[in-house]
């Protein structure tokens, strides 16, 4: 496990800081990966790519869940998600700004070719995959549409 090796140390010291919301967050990656490596043709070792895809998915799915919260005038049950979004968030990369994924997006349309929006599936490839665990997939979708039309 790359970027998850110090889950456990994390988790222990949330435990003794008695820090209820960051030890939530935590249980939910740890709780995650065990399921991921229990699965039926699972593997007991997670590849760093993998683990950088679980946290992306756990980071969203708070996010998502803030939002809806956010929706029905509920600020008691987004706020905890958001810092719960925040923790788990703190385990991936560094992630890129706007202008650094417009430059790399730029330099994929130069290098596949791409002429319109009847390419955005072959530049979204190319640069999802150059740009995994740095950017958002919403975020590039935006930028790749924007460059495109």
């Amino acid at each position: 496990m790359g970027i998850l090796n110090n889950l456990t140390n994390e988790i222990k010291d949330a435990m003794r800081a008695k820090d209820k919301l960051k030890l939530e967050a935590l249980r939910s990656i740890k709780t995650a990966v065990i399921l991921l490596q229990t699965q039926a043709g699972g593997t007991s070792e997670l590849s760093d790519e993998d683990e950088i895809k679980l946290v992306q998915k756990l980071v969203k799915q708070r996010r998502d869940s803030a939002a809806i919260f956010r929706e029905q005038d509920r600020a008691d049950l987004a706020e905890p998600e958001e810092a719960q979004a925040a923790v788990i968030g703190a385990f991936l990369p560094k992630q890129l700004s706007e202008e650094e994924i417009k430059s790399i997006v730029a330099e994929v349309i130069a290098n596949t070719g791409a002429s319109g929006m009847k390419d955005m599936g072959k530049v979204m490839g190319v640069a999802s995959k150059q740009m995994a665990g740095k950017a958002d997939g919403k975020t590039i979708s935006t930028i790749v549409k924007a460059l495109l039309s």
